[in-house]
């Protein structure tokens, strides 16, 4: 049987340790379910006031009442918003008065229709979308984004309403600010302040490989052994 110098011999663990604790990240990461990652829009701006939604009816069908639409957004803003941030959510639903409650009951119109294709619903449970991106990673002033496609069923069958929307989504960080942030993160560490973090993030994975019965505290501290 061929024997390992001390030294190789404890490379080769350490290797394998760290390589073990790799593939145990990586197997925990992959198993959380993808929308856990969604979470709600509490981390986008609304910039309704700042944007314009461009609304265009582009079908009918009069047997199931399903409408179609295709839901733009205009920057009117004098900044770059993100694209792949741009959010379109269905706050509600009017009738030719522009009401968009019943009367009698304070029922809000919009939870009378199905709404296809949603992305998710935001916390007060109203539909959104996201909004394609386009061959521009920012959606510069006075341009008008992709449209998202939004389909809407009328369980009433009631012929005329009008559906109403915002706009949630980020501003592009002007470049001053991000030289700056790039300034001040280069600061070079100090001194043992590397070392320090790596020796604490392999204590951290040593400490997880052991709980989860990969390595036992014998063999770690064998493996330590001057």
């Amino acid at each position: 049987m061929l024997r390992l110098p001390d030294a190789h011999r404890k490379d080769f663990l350490m290797t394998a340790l760290l390589r073990s604790c790799y593939l145990l990240v990586t197997a925990i990461t992959l198993c959380v379910p993808f929308h856990s990652a969604a979470g709600s829009l509490d981390h986008l701006t609304d910039l309704t006031g700042k944007v314009q939604t461009v609304v265009t009816l582009k079908g009918r069908d009069n047997f199931s009442s399903e409408y179609r639409y295709d839901v733009s957004v205009r920057n009117l803003s004098p900044d770059a918003i993100i694209g792949d941030s741009l959010v379109i959510v269905l706050d509600k639903i009017t009738n030719l008065a522009g009401e968009d409650r019943e009367g009698l009951t304070g029922e809000s119109f919009l939870k009378r229709f199905d709404v296809l294709d949603q992305e998710g619903r935001t916390d007060d449970g109203k539909p959104y979308f996201r909004v394609p991106i386009g061959s521009s990673p920012d959606l510069v002033p006075q341009t008008d984004s992709l449209p998202a496609m939004i389909r809407i069923r009328n369980r009433d069958y009631v012929a005329v309403f009008t559906p109403s929307f915002k706009v949630f989504g980020q501003k592009r960080p002007p470049a001053e600010a991000k030289r700056t942030e790039s300034l001040g993160s280069s600061t070079p560490p100090a001194p043992g302040q590397s070392a320090a973090a790596n020796r604490n993030a392999v204590d951290k994975l040593i400490q997880l490989l052991i709980k989860k019965g990969i390595l036992t505290e014998d063999e770690w501290r064998k493996a330590n052994q001057p």
